[in-house]
């Protein structure tokens, strides 16, 4: 099997579905994530600049990986992301309301603002309350559970829960068409989702036939494949030194904690009338913080 970009990095992902002359591409990948009835099917797609421009110096630029208007005006950012950076619920409200807000222009009634709807495609397992590969979540009731709006809508799409269900052979791409094109993303390090993929395409869908042909030409583009080996240098750099943080997290938290048990033993040493000297001999504290507990 020839090898073919990654669809997880960002920039792959961008160049199939966020690529002008592409857009019946996110147009199918849209219809199967959004679950849209026969009679509501997205034809057509508007793709929208990714960039929302800064509003002053101190605001954080915003660069979305496919932005989109769907023909009844709704908005769309399908976001994929292979690093957890642990802020995902932070950064999708983020990209939410930049999208939302940007609608609006001078004279427009609040009425005229359209559904916002944000897809999280992710490389990791993010939700552990459930099982399922696809979440999404709306504003409802808490107690009765019906819904304020539709306006927003957000997704989680998580790979690794869909990989399980594949092996496992839980879901089927012949049957499903999100699950056909989220396998798709996967397929660059597995020649068992590609052949099935291929499969399909050939035998009834012409779309995921495109989206294949497409991954194969931009696959051979030298231009393409500098950018791209940038873009993966860069993530994989991120990766390493997200694994560091966390583990100076752990190494900082470990001594806290027995820096906390220290403290304890300390207590209770003064509780039972042993002098400072001996206190910070057997236990390495200073007098200054010896003194602190002996206020407490």
């Amino acid at each position: 099997m020839r090898k073919r970009l990654d669809l997880r990095i960002d920039f792959a992902f961008k160049a199939l579905f966020g690529t002008h002359g592409n857009e019946s591409i996110l147009a199918a990948f849209l219809n199967a994530a959004l679950r849209l009835p026969d009679n509501q099917k997205i034809i057509e797609v508007t793709l929208l600049d990714p960039q929302f421009n800064k509003e002053n110096t101190e605001d954080k630029k915003s660069i979305l990986d496919v932005h989109a208007q769907l023909e009844d005006g709704s908005r769309v950012n399908v976001e994929i992301q292979v690093n957890n950076k642990h802020d995902m619920e932070k950064r999708t409200l983020y990209y939410w309301s930049r999208m939302y807000t940007s609608q609006m222009k001078e004279g427009m009634d609040y009425g005229e603002l359209c559904r916002t709807i944000t897809i999280n495609i992710v490389d990791f397992r993010y939700l552990s309350h459930t099982p399922r590969y696809h979440s999404i979540f709306q504003l409802y009731e808490t107690e009765e559970k019906f819904l304020l709006t539709d306006t927003l809508e957000i997704h989680f799409m998580e790979l690794p829960k869909l990989l399980i269900k594949w092996r496992r052979g839980e879901v089927n791409p012949r049957e499903n068409q999100l699950v056909r094109w989220l396998l798709l993303l996967e397929a660059s390090e597995d020649e068992e989702i590609t052949q099935v993929l291929e499969e399909i395409a050939m035998q009834e869908d012409q779309t995921l036939k495109k989206a294949i042909d497409e991954w194969e030409r931009v696959s051979q583009d030298p231009e393409v494949l500098l950018a791209y080996e940038a873009r993966r240098k860069a993530l994989l750099d991120e990766k390493s030194a997200l694994k560091r943080a966390e583990k100076q997290g752990e190494i900082i938290g470990e001594k806290r904690g027995e820096k906390r048990g220290i403290m304890k033993v300390a207590l209770s040493m003064i509780q039972k009338g042993i002098d400072n000297e001996t206190i910070a001999e057997l236990t390495e504290l200073t007098q200054g913080e010896i003194e602190q507990l002996r206020r407490q």
